[in-house]
């Protein structure tokens, strides 16, 4: 069954992407560390003992892969088309360890599993051929993160929580069947809504902030 891991506010640079996370939780979060088979970066904020938020963007001083990026962050007019239109809070990430069957009952919706690195760290994580979102963003990204599991306990801790996610998108009634048949863990409310866009309530020592 896939669970909910983590938050992914795709950026169109990493300096507009953690500015934007100061605005809403008034944080400023620690760096993550840089995806050598993806040319990305990012910043990290725990949300919870395995559970974070991932701040990501293209990462200038590396150079392009050979196939495309995650997170459809080779588009970049749709990047900063979404930026500004104030989907910022763009994806999640599901983890299984199941991962090669979930891929097999869902052929053609999450791509084909790679070997990810940051670091020290490494994990498979579900990529597309054109390296677009799973249904725009509606379905998760997935991924395993092998016996070391979820890092966010070796993460900073400043005190954030998530305390709620929610989808705004024009088919619900689709959604939640989708969500169902995935047998997703931790799946955002759903709401109706004229286009797809996510928020998440995320609770800090000094109250609830929403970041969308």
């Amino acid at each position: 069954m896939p669970v909910l891991d983590h938050l992914a506010i795709v950026a169109p640079t990493l300096a507009e992407g953690v500015a934007h996370v100061r605005a809403s939780l008034d944080l400023d979060i620690p760096e993550g560390g840089r995806h050598r088979e993806m040319g990305t970066r990012n910043h990290l904020l725990r949300l919870g003992d395995a559970l974070f938020l991932e701040v990501i963007a293209l990462d200038s001083a590396a150079a392009p892969p050979e196939r495309p990026r995650w997170f459809g962050l080779d588009d970049a007019a749709r990047v900063r088309a979404d930026w500004d239109s104030g989907r910022r809070l763009r994806a999640f990430v599901a983890r299984t360890d199941d991962l090669d069957g979930v891929l097999a009952r869902h052929p053609g919706l999450f791509g084909s599993a790679m070997r990810m690195t940051r670091g020290a760290l490494a994990w498979r994580f579900a990529l597309r051929d054109d390296g677009a979102l799973p249904m725009d963003g509606l379905l998760p990204c997935l991924m395993d993160w092998g016996p070391a599991g979820n890092p966010a306990r070796a993460m900073p801790d400043l005190g954030a929580r998530l305390t709620g996610f929610r989808v705004a998108c024009p088919e619900p009634a689709r959604a939640a069947d989708l969500y169902r048949t995935l047998g997703l863990s931790g799946a955002p409310e759903i709401e109706a809504g004229p286009a797809l866009r996510f928020s998440a309530e995320i609770t800090l020592p000094a109250g609830p902030r929403t970041l969308t």
